[in-house]
């Protein structure tokens, strides 16, 4: 059976986790990184991680874009607090990023200041303790970028890149990676940027529970779907599935010094 990890699935937000976790045993998902959002979907996360035996679950920390929506700044630092205060218990530094295409933040300069300065501070953590950063970048790709180099990041991972080629090259200069999801199959954006960068570079992700449409119908995401993206991608490159797949494992391992 190929081994398999899922590099980017929101578990708190999975219902039927224990089902779920273990079909992604049946897909030979031998690992999956949770990422977090905000404040209590890392406590829930870190839940999981001390009681799921398989697949093994590592957990990112961090604050996404989106919360600025949802909670205050008390909560906000509530969040950034217990990132500090469990830092060891994390892989990486996310899910963080910026999104201005947001409808409460695309006409809002404050909005826009806010998520700058929650990303910059949750950067400078990443750094801080040497940590890869899991990066949120819809419609904001260069700005990310620009202020992951300022950070000092070494690693930036561009979770569902489907963004323009121009930053996708200097991304790929800086030595960060870019994900693929299941949209591969049907996202031209997405698969335009899969197929530009080089594999040495690439990790592959679910997104759980996202739902995709696919033909159809569509299916709610799992950790076990990662097995999909990687059928998706062989298909776009013609590239045997035990080969890919061994390649993404070692990318997955190598990235998160797993």
């Amino acid at each position: 059976m190929l081994k398999l990890i899922d590099t980017h699935a929101h578990l708190d937000q999975i219902e039927n986790i224990t089902e779920e976790l273990k079909l992604a045993v049946q897909a030979g998902v031998e690992a999956v990184v949770a990422v977090g959002v905000d404040l209590k979907s890392n406590q829930k996360n870190l839940e999981l991680k001390g009681k799921a035996q398989t697949p093994k679950i590592f957990t990112a920390l961090g604050i996404h874009p989106q919360s600025l929506e949802v909670f205050d700044e008390e909560e906000i630092e509530k969040g950034i607090r217990f990132i500090r205060e469990h830092i060891k218990d994390a892989i990486a530094i996310g899910e963080i990023g910026l999104d201005f295409w947001y409808k409460w933040a695309k006409k809002d300069e404050i909005k826009k200041e806010q998520q700058r300065a929650i990303f910059k501070r949750q950067l400078e953590i990443a750094a801080e303790f040497n940590l890869p950063a899991i990066i949120h970048s819809r419609g904001t790709w260069k700005e990310c970028l620009d202020m992951a180099q300022a950070a000092g990041i070494k690693k930036a991972n561009f979770h569902w890149y489907s963004g323009p080629e121009d930053i996708l090259d200097e991304i790929i200069k800086c030595g960060y990676f870019i994900s693929a999801s299941p949209a591969v199959a049907g996202s031209p954006q997405h698969q335009k940027a899969v197929l530009h960068v080089p594999i040495e570079q690439l990790l592959i992700e679910t997104d759980s529970p996202v739902f995709y449409r696919e033909g159809e119908n569509g299916f709610r995401a799992g950790p076990k779907d990662v097995a999909r993206t990687l059928k998706h991608y062989c298909a776009l490159t013609s590239m045997a599935p035990d080969k890919a797949a061994e390649i993404f494992y070692q990318n997955s391992k190598r990235f998160f010094a797993i």
